[in-house]
């Protein structure tokens, strides 16, 4: 096993390395002055902020404007969609490495220098991560879970990414990845056109091509408004034709990576439950029977099916007990 202590290592002089931060920006005037700070706090400074505003009709640009930072790149488009922003920002970056960063979330001040780190530490690595913070609607701030992870210690090789992912809350987000201009231009950036799932989508095409450098400390905090509560009906849906999952299926064919198959399922379960939450029972069932068909021992698909066959204030009472 590959794995060490952050603490140690941090002595260790190593050259910084040129990294882009890439900052989609649409409608956020409240909220990207916080996320613009916690680049500004970073102990490693990055070598350049590529903002890009995707349409803002909030004066979201002017803020940023009214910074005035050195540092600061803003590119504006019209409104194409995060995906859009942040390739637009990975076409302009200048640096070696690209960092994101949504414009609603936050770093802590080691996020940068432990990424750099990582890229150090793992050399053959092309994707480094780290774990983070959720903070919820009521300013209630918890850490990711993890389970399996297969370094002792707070930081390895994330070999078994897939596996991970399926038995955990997703253990990389958009803002607590760091990866090369390399990697993440040769899968084509993020995939355009999708209205949910576009990064997840990104993370599985980087992790069947790429070792991934990680550590389990949460040096990034998402920031959760009331949409995301599981007792209420989601503002952000899915696509109806599902290319997140048909990408995923493609995916698998082409590499049969390894837990790859239960994550597939994993995703059919997520989009069951996505469907239960708006009374979609025809779609719930038909996504939890797909899950099945990958992973016959996804179990808590079955209480999906249930909860989709039962009247709907049964439903909420099962949602109060169950997080779907």
């Amino acid at each position: 096993m590959e794995r060490g202590s952050l603490k140690m290592e941090n002595r260790i002089s190593v050259k910084n390395i040129q990294i882009s931060v890439v900052i989609p920006l649409y409608n956020k005037c409240e909220t990207i002055g916080r996320a613009l700070e916690s680049v500004f706090s970073q102990i490693v400074q990055p070598f350049e902020i590529i903002v890009v505003n995707d349409g803002s009709t909030d004066g979201s640009e002017t803020l940023v404007k009214q910074i005035n930072h050195p540092l600061i790149r803003i590119f504006n488009q019209t409104n194409s969609g995060v995906s859009a922003a942040r390739n637009k920002g990975i076409e302009m970056a200048k640096g070696e490495w690209i960092a994101f960063l949504d414009a609603d979330d936050e770093w802590r001040s080691e996020f940068l220098k432990t990424m750099q780190m990582l890229a150090f530490t793992y050399p053959q690595c092309h994707v480094v991560g780290s774990a983070y913070e959720i903070n919820s609607h009521n300013g209630i701030r918890k850490p990711i879970i993890l389970n399996k992870i297969p370094f002792i210690g707070e930081h390895g090789l994330l070999t078994n990414y897939f596996e991970v992912a399926t038995c955990s809350q997703p253990p990389i987000s958009s803002i607590s990845i760091m990866v090369t201009v390399e990697s993440i231009r040769s899968i084509g950036g993020f995939p355009v056109g999708i209205k949910a799932g576009e990064d997840l989508l990104t993370w599985a095409r980087l992790a069947v091509k790429y070792k991934i450098g990680y550590t389990v400390l949460p040096l990034s905090i998402v920031n959760l408004d009331l949409a995301h509560q599981v007792t209420h009906k989601p503002t952000r849906f899915y696509d109806e034709n599902d290319p997140v999952g048909h990408c995923l299926v493609l995916l698998n064919q082409t590499y049969n990576y390894k837990s790859l198959r239960k994550y597939i399922s994993h995703w059919y379960k997520m989009m069951s439950s996505f469907n239960i939450r708006l009374n979609n029972r025809g779609l719930a069932i038909k996504y939890a029977l797909k899950a099945l068909s990958y992973n016959t021992l996804n179990y808590k698909v079955y209480l999906f099916i249930l909860m989709a066959l039962l009247p709907v204030y049964i439903q909420e009472k099962i949602k109060q007990i169950y997080i779907l």
